[in-house]
């Protein structure tokens, strides 16, 4: 995935200190956001070099489509650069990039047609399974295999999901976003959230089944 450069700063993030990133990690989220917020270029690479690939890997589990994953995490990014000093909580950070992010790849689903959504390859779905490799999995070509299968499954059975339950399910299970984070997102209320994650869940959990 191209690494994510803010428009015409190039030139200054290549002349910085690299320890500047190394102090920036001994501060908490809330103030290298602040610092961003202040034109810090230092402070924003921290920040994307945090959350860039966070917004890959569910830009990839609603998309299915490499391309369009990381055009949605550039332009998110990129409205990020621009928008954040008019963020009035530096503390509500993660959940307003996530609901940009998020509100992109529905953006992105409506535009396309109402045909069958491209679905990957297994090898490329496997970057989708970073976070899910168990200990002892590597060097045990069984286990790799099975795991390979499920991620698969997985993909399959989230593109049968309407996409606001697709979102629902993966900002709640996948990146952990409240139930408050996620309505805020979709607009909707708390309630219909909890009923799309549902219905969501009991979908997946029967075509999953096999695997249980």
């Amino acid at each position: 995935m191209a690494r994510f450069r803010a428009k015409g700063t190039a030139a200054a993030m290549d002349e910085r200190e690299p320890v500047v990133l190394a102090r920036l990690d001994d501060l908490d989220e809330a103030t290298v956001v602040a610092r961003a917020q202040d034109g810090n270029l230092d402070a924003f690479e921290y920040l994307v070099e945090a959350y860039q690939g966070r917004l890959f890997r569910l830009a990839f589990r609603m998309l299915h489509d490499r391309g369009d994953a990381e055009d949605v995490v550039q332009d998110t990014l990129v409205a990020c650069w621009r928008k954040l000093p008019l963020l009035i909580d530096v503390q509500a950070f993660s959940g307003w990039l996530y609901r940009m992010a998020t509100n992109r790849c529905l953006d992105s689903l409506r535009r396309r047609s109402s045909h069958a959504e491209v679905v990957q390859e297994p090898a490329t779905l496997q970057i989708t399974a970073e976070a899910s490799t168990e200990p002892g999995v590597v060097g045990d070509p069984a286990r790799e295999a099975e795991i390979s299968c499920e991620m698969d499954g997985l993909a399959t059975a989230l593109l049968a999901l309407p996409p606001e339950q697709r979102a629902c399910w993966l900002l709640r299970e996948i990146h952990e976003r409240s139930y408050a984070e996620i309505a805020a997102t979709l607009k909707v209320s708390e309630q219909t959230v909890r009923g799309r994650l549902a219905r969501a869940r009991a979908q997946l959990t029967g075509k999953m089944s096999q695997w249980q």
